[in-house]
């Protein structure tokens, strides 16, 4: 955690993410002026589990179950949430829609990362279809989350280029690339306006 002596903050964040975890490799390593405190993972043995081990940070399974619905499934993670006194939910690579129980239990505090250039190529193969459609621009977006996919107030952007040279693999890389600076950067600037 920074303590900043500028940044009077009690920001607490949960981060969401549901593979690999590059994502959340990137916030933890930019010293951000908050407290990471838990992470939510709705899969079993991916990466992003160790990777938040390894920063001792507690994680949360919430996985989708036979028989329970996902409001059931959301109000239960709210409970194992409720110890963390958690200000803010930031999804790294989270590929579950957040139902109603979430959004209104943190209104305008839940923000995500998508690997194009919103709305443009929402959805899960964000970068797959960019590359597929031929576009020379595409980018990374980081948007608030409503009860659409991927449609929330966009508030940042950068560019990626696509050169003739770039297959899907090095498009993704620059992607990627891009994703790990400015997340970080822009999660800092909601902290500091008090918006997570």
């Amino acid at each position: 955690m920074n303590s900043q002596s500028n940044i009077k903050n009690d920001a607490r964040l949960a981060i969401f993410a549901s593979g690999n975890g590059t994502n959340f490799e990137a916030l933890m390593a930019a010293d951000l002026p908050a407290q990471i405190c838990v992470l939510v993972c709705d899969q079993e043995d991916v990466p992003v589990i160790q990777r938040a081990k390894r920063h001792q940070i507690p994680v949360i399974l919430s996985l989708p179950q036979k028989g329970i619905t996902k409001a059931e499934r959301e109000q239960k993670l709210l409970q194992n949430l409720a110890p963390y006194h958690v200000t803010g939910l930031v999804l790294a690579g989270y590929m579950r829609i957040v139902g109603p129980t979430l959004l209104n239990a943190f209104p305008r505090h839940i923000i995500n990362i998508h690997p194009a250039l919103l709305p443009s190529f929402p959805g899960r193969h964000g970068i797959k279809d960019a590359y597929k459609a031929g576009v020379k621009v595409t980018g990374v977006t980081i948007h608030y989350v409503d009860n659409g996919v991927d449609t929330g107030e966009i508030i940042a952007q950068e560019a990626v280029y696509r050169s003739d040279k770039d297959t899907l693999d090095s498009l993704e890389s620059k992607i990627h690339q891009v994703e790990h600076q400015l997340y970080p950067k822009t999660v800092r600037q909601l902290i500091e306006k008090g918006v997570l």
